[in-house]
């Protein structure tokens, strides 16, 4: 008889939810995929480099030429400049970047501190390196970090904290005062390695500064960021992203990527190499994803449900509880049944299931996609 290593995990809510509006032709705003075509520069990129034979392997780290590109974003962006050879990593996407982090620096009895709600494959990768998940909320309704909270579960066994900013599923982000606390904590406990989840990092509104842990030399030996391409250019089924560590911890990463992957997939990273070299690609992307946030806050005015407003991310959460009082996964099955539109119960991103009556929707969709949306949930 097989034991499982992870007896608590079944199919994901994303594939549930996916599922069930598929089998009832809602719209689905659960699962964050645009419904937007890629931008057609790369596609022809793309289509270029696969023409011009770029399809053998890459080399393990990744195209050379793609990680030079990426140091220079960083740069352009205000981070440090990167060492692209020692210190850029190309993933098949930021899930297998998290995961061979995870793996190769968390050892078994390691505590690692994360912030509820989390991204679901957080604990998965911890618990399968033998770690032992801390979780921690985050502070409502803005979903700030309680720091005072925090600090009661830092010890010598902790290892790693894990944060996400832009923050998935809530939509908000860390700010100075979080960074401060971040290199804090740094100084007082010698051990602790960051791991910073930043895939939206070029998803943020309201002219918010994005603080990436990259932009802090002090603090640059002790952490680690995850990126995503599929994210940033609106190609999730690309499953490509990239990891940014310092030398030492980027040895013992790679080490786990080579046997996972070994390399990514090569017309692709020809593409985005090139993409990459006209910054305006992706700086302008806060603008173009704050319309879509607009409109879809737009289109539901004057409907019964409370909203606190994303500051990034493609998702929106909006609080049901002037609406209903049932269970928000009962609540998110008679949308899409009923109202035949799909969204995300928050509940299932904390450990204890904690229902606060709120759905996440992914808004990350054409404009007539989100009026029709909008036009639902008035009438709820």
């Amino acid at each position: 008889m097989i034991q499982s290593k992870l007896p608590e995990v079944g199919t994901t809510i994303f594939t549930i939810m996916s599922k069930m509006a598929s089998e009832h032709q809602a719209l689905n705003l659960s699962q964050g995929f645009p419904d937007f075509p890629v931008n057609q520069e790369i596609i022809e990129l793309l289509n270029k480099a696969l023409l011009d034979g770029h399809n053998q392997y890459a080399p393990m780290t990744g195209l050379p030429q793609l990680r030079e590109a990426i140091s220079d974003k960083i740069s352009i962006m205000g981070g440090r400049k990167l060492n692209a050879d020692r210190e850029i990593t190309i993933t098949t996407g930021a899930t297998e970047a998290l995961f061979a982090s995870i793996s190769a620096l968390v050892s078994p009895g390691d505590e690692v501190l994360m912030l509820e709600p989390t991204y679901d494959s957080y604990i998965p990768a911890v618990q399968l390196a033998g770690g032992i998940p801390i979780t921690i909320p985050l502070k409502q309704p803005d979903f700030s970090i309680d720091w005072g909270l925090l600090r009661q579960k830092v010890n010598h066994k902790t290892k790693m904290l894990i944060v996400n900013t832009p923050h998935n599923p809530s939509g908000s982000t860390i700010t100075a005062g979080d960074i401060l606390e971040i290199k804090k904590l740094l100084q007082e406990f010698p051990k602790l390695i960051i791991l910073s989840d930043e895939v939206y990092e070029h998803i943020i509104f309201d002219d918010l500064k994005h603080f990436s842990i990259l932009n802090y030399p002090e603090i640059a030996d002790r952490v680690i960021a995850v990126y995503s391409f599929g994210k940033t250019f609106h190609a999730t089924g690309w499953r490509i992203g990239y990891v940014v560590a310092p030398h030492e911890m980027m040895i013992e990463i790679r080490k786990v990527h080579q046997y996972l992957n070994f390399s990514v997939h090569t017309p692709t990273q020809h593409a985005l190499a090139t993409y990459l070299k006209e910054p305006s690609n992706y700086l302008g992307l806060p603008k173009f994803y704050q319309r879509k946030r607009d409109l879809f806050l737009s289109e539901i005015k004057g409907s019964s449900f409370k909203v606190n407003k994303s500051t990034g991310t493609y998702f929106q959460l909006l609080d049901y509880s002037e609406i209903s009082q049932e269970e928000d996964f009962q609540f998110a099955e008679r949308l899409v049944k009923e109202f035949k539109i799909a969204a995300i119960p928050i509940s299932v991103f904390y450990t204890d299931n904690q229902d606060d009556k709120l759905l996440r929707f992914c808004f990350a969709k054409k404009e007539e996609t989100l009026s029709e949306a909008g036009k639902i949930l008035r009438s709820i």
